[in-house]
């Protein structure tokens, strides 16, 4: 597989933190980073990652999900008690109770080892344009399968209040913090209220997946959602996807 296009040079280099415990894996995956103009910084253990998350700024985090004293999920975790940066998890089996595990702890995404640094760098590429997402602005008035009514940036269902510029959600006039990729999930729901969104069109709208990704990821980040916007905000619709409830 050819090698992805390098990134476009930048005066601030996005800032990576890499726990992994195998050497020759930690040292390949900072050099080839690297090489695409992220600044690595690398650590061999879950609790020496956490010491470096908590002492220095990150952009985006890549964990293996087998470390040695913290594992991954566990650093996981931990990480989203205090932060919302993008995590994408690396699991050597590609288990699903690693995956499903690794993304109930709040990560954004999964890759399974050994994986090529074309889906590497596209995986990061994703979540960091999840970080920095911005939506496009909704033209005066809402469209019969557009969005709630609403006033300025806000869009109102029930309880629920979404500022679209100001990136901001509550719940009952409460602050709700989610990470980038359940924003971008939401929004998403958002534009299409009352609409069944299928699996497949969540993996390529929200994870910019080009391929069949694991439907497990829009799964899992969707019951993240009801557990901070409310069991009953998004409707499972057996067999096809979810809606968001008007």
């Amino acid at each position: 597989m050819s090698s992805p296009p390098p990134a476009p040079v930048s005066q601030h280099p996005v800032r990576v933190l890499l726990v992994e415990d195998d050497d020759l894996m930690r040292r390949s995956f900072t050099v080839a980073l690297e090489r695409y103009g992220y600044r690595m910084t690398a650590a061999a253990d879950g609790l020496s990652g956490l010491e470096l998350f908590r002492d220095e700024s990150f952009d985006l985090l890549i964990l293996d999900v087998m470390l040695p004293g913290l594992d991954g999920i566990g650093l996981c975790r931990r990480v989203r008690e205090s932060s919302l940066v993008p995590v994408l998890m690396m699991s050597a089996r590609g288990d699903g109770l690693d995956v499903v595990a690794g993304l109930e702890a709040g990560a954004d995404d999964y890759v399974v080892k050994p994986v090529d640094t074309y889906v590497l760098v596209a995986r990061i590429r994703s979540l960091l344009r999840r970080a920095t997402y911005a939506p496009a602005p909704v033209p005066g008035g809402a469209a019969a399968d557009g969005p709630a009514p609403s006033e300025g940036d806000l869009l109102v269902f029930g309880d629920l209040t979404i500022d679209t510029g100001g990136l901001e959600v509550s719940v009952s006039g409460s602050p709700v913090a989610l990470t980038p990729t359940e924003l971008k999930l939401l929004l998403e729901f958002a534009a299409h209220p009352g609409i069944v969104l299928e699996r497949h069109t969540l993996l390529r709208d929200v994870w910019e997946y080009g391929w069949d990704g694991d439907s497990r990821v829009v799964d899992l980040c969707v019951q993240r959602l009801r557990g901070k916007l409310g069991r009953d905000r998004i409707e499972t619709v057996r067999g096809f996807g979810y809606k968001l409830r008007r």
